[in-house]
């Protein structure tokens, strides 16, 4: 049977979709102070949230019919997602299986990693913030880096490669560990990269002169290691260099500074089946009701691409023209 080639979600700036982003859930095991108040947020009911027959179908839809390629699953916390590795194996088998890749504190991941990777998951970013186990418990409010660094191990030993490492760092709270995370890095085979912390908080705290730039951090690893530039890959958020006698690579993404709007190839879908065509976006389209409300499959198309048309040129961070989401991080999914 012939089965047509997906039309391309494009933009009305050329910008070709192929990159999608799954919010399984808002709901996080940890409390980082740039992320959430230590009481946490209130969380989306169940009935809000996505079931897996819904995020089977509307994932369907995106790559039978969008062209999308990638799958990231995010959250708040992805491995809060009961019976993740039974819903991995589903998005696996669809007929355009996508690449699969999750980004997650890591706390869970020694226990799951091996039946991610068995269901089809190929790679984990971990996000984690410094090795004090003092400093990881006031970043985020709980004392489970020992977890998190399992995690790490078991991911790098169940095959999902590569294993990244995401940290944000923070001038006054973590900045002084750049080369540190680098060098535990390059000692256990993951990939360093480091993120500009953005104006996604919930309590809407963020402070730009506490952000520390990708050229700074540049210049704090260029003190210690040689660092040769690697060919950006088309639309990949992260500059890369390898460090110099090594394979081991380092990255920045310089979201704020260096912003890569122009070739941004990623939309984002919510727990609770909202699509956004850019993480700042202030307007989203409501996939679930549409889902719920019988839609076919060329309805949810149709607004998919309806969306997209409207997306910006960038985000505009730093000038008048900024506006804040309404949704912090963890709401809107990494």
């Amino acid at each position: 049977m012939y089965v047509a080639a997906p039309v391309p979600l494009v933009d009305r700036f050329g910008r070709i979709h192929t990159d999608l982003r799954v919010s399984l859930t808002d709901r996080c095991n940890l409390r980082c102070a740039y992320c959430m108040p230590a009481e946490g947020l209130n969380w989306l009911a169940r009935p809000e949230v996505l079931t897996d027959d819904e995020v089977v179908r509307l994932v369907r839809v995106a790559t039978e019919r969008l062209g999308i390629t990638t799958v990231r699953l995010t959250g708040g916390e992805p491995l809060l997602r009961r019976g993740l590795p039974a819903l991995v194996a589903r998005l696996f088998a669809l007929p355009a299986s996508p690449v699969l890749s999750m980004t997650t504190n890591g706390i869970g991941l020694a226990r799951t990693a091996v039946a991610l990777r068995e269901a089809g998951l190929s790679r984990v970013n971990v996000s984690l913030d410094t090795l004090r186990t003092d400093r990881f418990a006031e970043i985020t409010r709980r004392d489970r880096l020992p977890d998190v660094l399992a995690g790490l191990r078991a991911a790098r030993d169940a095959g999902l490669s590569p294993v990244k490492i995401n940290a944000v760092p923070v001038r006054g709270v973590n900045d002084d560990e750049i080369v540190g995370l680098t060098a535990f890095a390059v000692e256990h085979g993951y990939r360093m990269r480091f993120i500009e912390s953005m104006p996604l908080d919930a309590h809407g705290a963020w402070d730009r002169d506490r952000m520390v730039s990708a050229a700074e951090i540049l210049d704090r690893l260029g003190e210690h290691y040689e660092l040769v530039p690697v060919r950006r890959r088309d639309n990949a958020p992260a500059e890369e260099w390898r460090i110099a006698g090594t394979d081991a690579v380092v990255g920045v993404i310089a979201s704020v500074t260096r912003p890569f709007c122009g070739g941004c190839d990623r939309v984002r879908l919510t727990a609770d089946g909202q699509l956004r065509n850019c993480l700042f976006a202030t307007e989203e389209s409501d996939l679930r009701a549409l889902l719920r409300g019988g839609a076919d499959d060329e309805a949810l198309e149709g607004a998919w691409r309806n969306c997209l048309a409207g997306k910006g040129p960038g985000h505009a961070i730093g000038s008048t023209e900024f506006r804040r989401p309404k949704r912090p991080m963890s709401a809107i999914g990494g």
